[in-house]
């Protein structure tokens, strides 16, 4: 699914609180992989108090490199895949959820600008991943192209879109 967005999201603290809210009393945890976000979806988890009742690591990874050192990727896992796309995305999700062994987990790749990626992807697109209970993808493209804005939305947004689906999930 691929969305453009104007939205005015909370800040990242809001919805790092409203996620770290429900997680705790939930008894759930997460573990985060971040590429274009640069770490600022772990930073917001950990900025609260008692965040280590819930989260339960995170990874920047930014290169391929990375994906083997840090998450045990194999060309084979890659096979016929790239980063920036919602497949990508929901694996790296799950392979960060299951090596913390955490109730969910969280991804975003994308490219935050000022130029596009490598793959060819324009600058403020980001494919974000939530894997748990259920598992779900999506595209967001902000439309802008300056680095810092994309970073901070693009972790917005990742927030955002977990506390929508830890919010449908309420029984």
């Amino acid at each position: 699914m691929n969305t453009s967005v104007e939205v005015d999201l909370p800040s990242l603290a809001v919805l790092a609180e409203r996620v770290g809210a429900s997680l705790r009393s939930r008894g759930e945890s997460v573990a985060v992989v971040e590429s274009s976000a640069g770490g600022l979806v772990s930073a917001s988890l950990l900025a609260i108090p008692g965040a280590s009742a819930f989260y339960l690591g995170g990874a920047v990874v930014y290169s391929r490199r990375a994906g083997r050192a840090l998450l045990g990727l194999t060309a084979a896992d890659l096979a016929g895949m790239r980063g920036e796309t919602e497949p990508y995305a929901l694996l790296v999700a799950g392979r960060m959820r299951d090596s913390h062994r955490a109730t969910w987990g969280l991804s975003e790749s994308g490219a935050s600008g000022p130029s596009g990626s490598p793959y060819g992807d324009p600058p403020g697109r980001v494919c974000l991943a939530v894997v748990g209970a259920t598992s779900v993808a999506k595209t967001i493209e902000t439309g802008g192209v300056e680095r810092a804005t994309n970073m901070d939305m693009f972790a917005r947004h990742l927030l955002h879109f977990f506390d929508e689906v830890l919010r449908a999930r309420v029984s």
